[in-house]
C-alpha cells in the first residue's frame, strides 16, 4: 500500500470525526501544534504531511498506522491462523482490546484453541453493516471488573468465544437475551444490551449492579458499538 493511500485513509478517518461532531480542524490543529491553515490544507488534499506530522495525528487521534490499512486487503495477503486441515478450526485467544478491531495481528495472539468445525458452522450470523473484513471469531477472558455485574453467570477469567459477525440486537433464541462483547472506552465490555434512539443501555446480570449507559453518536447506530455475540463460555475449574 503507498504512502498517499494512507494519507487519504487518514483523511477519510478525520472527516468522519468531523462529521460526527467528535472533532473540528481547530480542535486538531491545537492537538498537534500545527497551524489551523496547515491541518486545513492537509484535510482539503491541498497538501500532505510528513512522516512526523502522520505520527503526531495519529498520536493525538489514539490512532494507529493499522487503522490507515483496508482489512479486507490485509487478510488477503496474510493469516494469523496456521491451516487446520482436521474437524477441528483454530480461533485465537486475545485481549478485550484488541478484539474490537476487524484486524488481531500477530503480536495480539495470546493463544490458538481448537473449535469443532461443525460446532462453529451451526453458529448462525446476522451482521448489520459491513463485517466481511472482521475475522469472525475470537476469543478472550473476562476481566475482573465484568465479573461483579455478570455475576453469578459470568466469573472472572472466563474464555468467552465471540461471533463478531453477530452484531443485531435481535434474539439468537426466542425469549432468551442475548450476551454481548460492547464497545467501551476502547476495549469491551460484557453485557446484555438494549438499545435506544440515542443510547445504548447495558444491563448486568447481577441485579444489584447498576445499568449503564453509552451515548450513541449522530451518524452511528446501536449495532457500531456491539462487537459481537458471545456464543460459547468456557468456565476453567
Amino acid at each position: 500500500m503507498k504512502f498517499k493511500v494512507l494519507q487519504d485513509n487518514l483523511r477519510n478517518i478525520l472527516w468522519e470525526r468531523i462529521q460526527s461532531g467528535d472533532l473540528t480542524g481547530l480542535k486538531l490543529a491545537q492537538q498537534t501544534g500545527f497551524k489551523q491553515a496547515h491541518i486545513s490544507n492537509f484535510l482539503n488534499r491541498k497538501r500532505g504531511l510528513s512522516l512526523e506530522g502522520m505520527d503526531k495525528v495519529l498520536q493525538v487521534q489514539h490512532l494507529s498506522v493499522l487503522d490507515l490499512l483496508d482489512p479486507a486487503e490485509v487478510n488477503k495477503r496474510a493469516s494469523i491462523l496456521p491451516p487446520s486441515s482436521d474437524e477441528f478450526e483454530n480461533v485465537v485467544l486475545t485481549d478485550a482490546s484488541a478484539a474490537t478491531r476487524p484486524l488481531i495481528t500477530a503480536m495480539q495472539v495470546k493463544e490458538i484453541c481448537k473449535f469443532r468445525k461443525t460446532f462453529l458452522r451451526k453458529l448462525r450470523p446476522d451482521p448489520v453493516g459491513d463485517r466481511s473484513a472482521w475475522h469472525r471469531f475470537v476469543l478472550i477472558r473476562l476481566d475482573p471488573r465484568d465479573a461483579v455485574p455478570m455475576s453469578p453467570r459470568l466469573a472472572a477469567g472466563a474464555m468467552l468465544l465471540i461471533d463478531r459477525h453477530y452484531n443485531a440486537l435481535t434474539p439468537y433464541r426466542k425469549g432468551e437475551f442475548n450476551l454481548y462483547a460492547v464497545l467501551k472506552n476502547d476495549t469491551c465490555t460484557i453485557r446484555y444490551v438494549e438499545a435506544s434512539d440515542s443510547e445504548l443501555i447495558l444491563r448486568p446480570h447481577n441485579q444489584q449492579s447498576p445499568l449503564e449507559v453509552i451515548p450513541i453518536l449522530n451518524g452511528k447506530s446501536a449495532a457500531d458499538l456491539v462487537i459481537g455475540r458471545i456464543c460459547s463460555i468456557n468456565l476453567e475449574t
